[in-house]
C-alpha cells in the first residue's frame, strides 16, 4: 500500500487533468506494482469479495466474466477510489460548465455517494474482469443509474504480448454529423487509464459541443487478460 500512496502522490495531476480535457483520457504508468497485480488476479476466485458475477456471453455483452466487489471494498481499491476522485472533480465540473449543463460534482467521494443513495444507488461498482482466448467486450457505457460521474478508471493487471495478445482497449468517439473515431490503447501492466464514462466537451468554431463516448475491448487472441475497473458512482443493482 505504501508503493501505491507514493505513486499517487507523485503523479503530476495537472498534466493528467489537461490531457483529460484535451483528449478525454490519460494513461498513467506504474500505478500498481507486480505484487498488487498478482494479488488481485489471485483473488478473482475468492467469492467472498464480490456481490455479483456476470457471464458476458449470456447477456450479449461480449465473451468473458466480471465480478463486482461488495462493500466494504478491499483497502487498495478503496484507497484508489478515494484518492483519485477529487483529482478528477475539477475536470468534471469544467466539462459541465463548458457544455452549459446545470450539474456540478462534490469535492468528496462520500458526498457523491450520498447523492447516489437519494436516487436508490447503494451498491459498489468497482469490478475485476477476466478474458480468455476469444474474449471481448462490446462498446458500452458504465452508468448504473441517473447519478453518474463522467470519468472512470481501468487498471491493467497483466502484461500485453506476454500474458495475452490482442485485447486492446477501444474507445469510440461519436461526433455529431460526422464519422465516428476509434481510439485504440495498449497500456502496460500496472498502468491506470482514466477515461470518459459517457460524453465529453470538444471545442468547435462556435464553442464547445457534446461528443458521446463508448468503450470496449477487442478480441483476445491468446492467454488471459485481467483488468480492474474503478467506477466512482454507485449502482442500483
Amino acid at each position: 500500500m505504501e508503493h501505491l500512496k507514493r505513486k499517487l502522490d507523485g503523479i503530476p495531476w495537472e498534466n493528467v487533468q489537461q490531457e483529460l480535457h484535451q483528449q478525454g483520457y490519460s494513461v498513467i504508468e506504474n500505478v500498481l506494482d507486480n505484487q498488487s497485480c498478482s494479488a488481485l488476479i489471485k483473488n478473482f476466485e475468492n467469492d467472498k469479495l464480490y456481490r455479483k458475477e456476470v457471464d458476458m456471453e449470456r447477456f450479449r455483452f461480449g465473451k468473458g466474466k466480471y465480478k463486482y466487489f461488495k462493500y466494504p471494498l478491499p483497502d487498495l481499491i478503496r484507497q484508489l477510489r478515494e484518492y483519485v476522485y477529487p483529482k478528477l472533480v475539477p475536470v468534471a465540473n469544467l466539462w459541465m460548465k463548458s457544455l452549459k449543463l446545470d450539474v456540478s460534482f462534490p469535492s468528496k467521494l462520500e458526498e457523491l455517494h450520498a447523492r447516489c443513495a437519494t436516487n436508490g444507488q447503494h451498491l459498489a461498482t468497482p469490478l475485476i474482469l477476466k478474458y480468455e482466448e476469444g474474449g471481448f467486450n462490446t462498446l458500452h457505457q458504465d452508468l448504473y443509474g441517473e447519478v453518474y460521474f463522467p470519468m472512470q478508471a481501468v487498471l491493467f493487471l497483466n502484461e500485453k504480448d506476454m500474458d495475452y495478445t490482442g485485447g486492446e482497449f477501444v474507445m469510440m468517439q461519436q461526433i455529431p454529423r460526422a464519422q465516428s473515431k476509434a481510439i485504440v490503447l495498449r497500456p502496460k501492466k500496472g498502468s491506470m487509464l482514466i477515461f470518459t464514462t459517457n460524453f465529453r466537451p470538444v471545442k468547435g468554431k462556435k464553442g464547445y459541443f457534446r461528443v458521446n463516448m463508448k468503450h470496449g475491448v477487442s478480441e483476445v487472441h491468446t492467454g488471459e487478460r485481467y483488468t480492474l475497473g474503478i467506477i466512482f458512482h454507485d449502482a442500483t443493482q
